[in-house]
């Protein structure tokens, strides 16, 4: 079933981590800018995660470093990757996707935003 005004879907590339947005109110199809590795993740959150490694929430429901637990969410907070306790396999993830990102698609400029209005008739 398409994305309609009362339903919104998101698409995740699985090799760069790009996150488009398809429906919702106006039908708008929406790709947030590029943020730099600092401010791209959220701290993921999951009673079965270690309390003392700090990994950053991915796509999927999984950490950056491919951990998968019910439940799992991104927190209020972000991934700080200059943390003692950041996950090195989130950190190398991170730093693989971040080289993914084409370049053009890194300015602050670059987000792609079209909104599309329902014919009436």
């Amino acid at each position: 079933m398409p994305p309609t005004e009362w339903h919104e879907e998101i698409w995740s590339c699985s090799w760069c981590y790009a996150a488009t947005h398809v429906g919702g109110e106006w039908f708008e199809i929406a790709r947030p800018p590029y943020l730099p590795m600092e401010l791209r993740w959220e701290r993921a959150v999951a009673n079965g995660l270690p309390a003392d490694v700090a990994h950053a929430f991915g796509i999927f429901d999984r950490t950056l470093c491919g951990i998968q637990e019910v439940g799992m969410s991104p927190s209020d907070y972000g991934w700080l990757l200059e943390r003692e306790n950041a996950c090195d396999a989130c950190h190398e993830a991170a730093m693989v996707i971040d080289e993914r990102w084409p370049q053009t698609m890194s300015s602050d400029d670059a987000r792609v935003s079209v909104a599309r209005r329902p014919a009436t008739g």
